[in-house]
């Protein structure tokens, strides 16, 4: 079954996944770049003070701690690996801690060496891996690949140019653009899986090379040699072709079907005979290791979704195309928005994908809910809450993506950040013609603690009023008091075609319920709901 893990991948691929499986691993973990990455939820729709249209996914700041000096033991204990590590690795990561101290750096590298580790276990022997990074720390990864998967299994380093141009001279940047990516690609073993890729030619090439036309047919083709490289010594026959005697690489009876196919040309009498090779026969140029032909995504692309670092289907396709086959399985432990899976699912294979945040679970259940419907994609989630009891045991683990949990549930648009979101959980917008803007706001506020009171109620009521919301629905864990219930009941309904309880209470319970027991407006707007445009005299506008 095509699975999506939530949770540390470090846990999964240890715990549930079993060795030598795996026949394709593409990884794009965080750069070690020291910023935060935001998703973006519709933003002209979030109008509402404190509630704008984005949510922190990550940050990819890392800082020596507790955390980091656990997994650096573990990796070199071998206590955090299912598989030991290899001498050669544990000798590296002991060398980088000397070098550069316990700083970010550090801290990156020990969370990526025991899950490398555990992703050289998952493979098959033919098994690749590609490990997308940028030059902030791939000179230390490509040390690290180097001794979990051997110097001798290092294949291609891969520069992808990500972009046309980077300049920020007005703020005063002393240096050149960086407009790439670093791809490491790796091997299990000494044989796997390849199907070479050919790219078109280039436009100067064909003009220098194929610069013959063929009369009649409009062929454009060039002439290659058809003596035999060393003569006698190679074996080559000796024999005459139009009046010019020479060692051929040919049999005399294979030269004579050539030249019935019209594949011999003689450009002029005595000249020597040449092999007609015609473009349109040619493969293109086998796929090289710069490559500057996939752009990124731009705003208006139909496969964008808004989530950070998201890469082009183009790019992933190219790595699943190169390196499996038809039914093979294709691993991401980084699964972010879920690019790898969905083009592994357009190219007929199996997937496992993995992510620590539940934003990005719930942005990759969306996107394969679609082809669900349309082509029959079948898939499950694992980690998820599947009743109350695992509910609540996610509120205790992690309260942020518990929140996440119960606002996806209802389709809505998470909140900003894990603090200082003012109350805000989630939004709900919806269509509301008699609004100046044209839409509507309801708010969610999720609270995951095991006792409920009237003062919940009352801190919605006051949440509303301020962002000058439609409605609120609360989400709680137990059973609303009836003081709750009194509370809601008194603000009655909101203003709109369709009677809304002002105030709607839920539990987690009602949650796994379908339908949910709740009341929206008629025209709800996914979160996730991209732009369409038409064109009018040339012009784009908004549908």
């Amino acid at each position: 079954m095509n699975t999506l893990y939530y949770g540390d991948n470090l846990d999964i691929l240890r715990d549930k996944i079993p060795s030598d499986c795996v026949d394709l691993i593409y990884l794009d973990p965080p750069f070690q770049s020291g910023k935060n990455y935001n998703i973006i939820f519709q933003p002209e729709l979030n109008k509402i003070k404190g509630a704008t249209a984005q949510i922190k996914t990550f940050e990819d700041t890392w800082r020596w701690g507790n955390e980091a000096e656990n997994e650096y033991q573990g990796l070199i204990t071998g206590t955090i690996t299912k598989e030991k590590p290899n001498q050669k690795l544990i000798e590296l990561i002991k060398s980088m801690r000397s070098y550069l101290g316990e700083c970010s750096m550090m801290a990156y590298l020990s969370m990526m060496a025991p899950r490398l580790v555990e992703m050289r276990r998952v493979m098959k022997d033919t098994g690749s891996i590609y490990l997308h990074c940028d030059p902030t720390a791939s000179h230390y990864l490509k040390l690290l690949m180097d001794a979990v998967f051997g110097v001798e299994n290092y294949r291609t380093e891969i520069i992808w140019k990500r972009s046309s141009a980077h300049s920020d001279t007005k703020q005063g940047r002393r240096q050149h653009g960086r407009i790439h990516d670093v791809i490491l690609f790796y091997t299990k073993g000494d044989r796997w899986t390849w199907n070479p890729i050919y790219m078109d030619y280039d436009e100067n090439y064909i003009k220098q090379f194929y610069k013959y036309v063929e009369t009649g047919t409009g062929r454009k083709y060039r002439l290659g040699d058809l003596t035999g490289p060393g003569g006698e010594a190679k074996g080559n026959p000796q024999y005459e072709v139009m009046g010019v005697k020479r060692y051929w690489r040919y049999s005399k009876e294979k030269m004579e079907q050539l030249i019935k196919e019209g594949r011999v040309v003689q450009t002029k009498p005595g000249a020597v005979p040449a092999y007609k090779r015609y473009l349109d026969e040619m493969p293109g140029v086998v796929l090289q290791d710069i490559w500057t032909d996939i752009n990124p995504i731009s705003s208006q692309a139909t496969e964008r979704l808004g989530y950070p670092t998201q890469k082009p289907e183009a790019l992933l396709e190219r790595i699943i195309k190169a390196s499996s086959n038809e039914g093979d399985l294709v691993l991401d432990p980084f699964c972010g928005c879920g690019t790898t899976i969905a083009v592994a699912e357009s190219q007929k294979r199996k997937w496992i994908g993995i992510d620590i945040t539940y934003l990005a679970i719930d942005v990759i259940k969306k996107r394969l809910d679609k082809n669900r419907i349309q082509e029959g994609v079948d898939f499950e989630i694992d980690g998820e809450p599947t009743d109350v009891y695992s509910a609540e045991k996610f509120a205790q683990q992690n309260p942020f993506q518990f929140q996440i949990w119960c606002v996806s549930k209802l389709d809505a648009t998470p909140s900003q950040t894990k603090t200082g979101d003012q109350g805000i959980d989630g939004i709900v917008n919806f269509i509301d013609v008699t609004k100046k803007s044209k839409a509507g706001i309801g708010i969610i506020q999720v609270k995951g603690t095991q006792t409920v009171n009237p003062s919940m109620v009352r801190d919605l009521k006051g949440t509303i009023k301020s962002q000058n919301a439609d409605f609120g629905i609360l989400i709680t864990l137990k059973r609303a008091t009836q003081g709750m219930i009194t509370e809601a009941v008194k603000e009655g309904y909101a203003e709109s075609k369709k009677k809304i309880p002002k105030i709607q209470l839920l539990t987690v319970e009602d949650l796994f319920k379908k339908p949910i027991p709740i009341i929206l407006p008629g025209q709800i707007l996914p979160p996730y709901k991209k732009p369409e445009f038409k064109k009018e005299q040339g012009k784009l506008f908004l549908k």
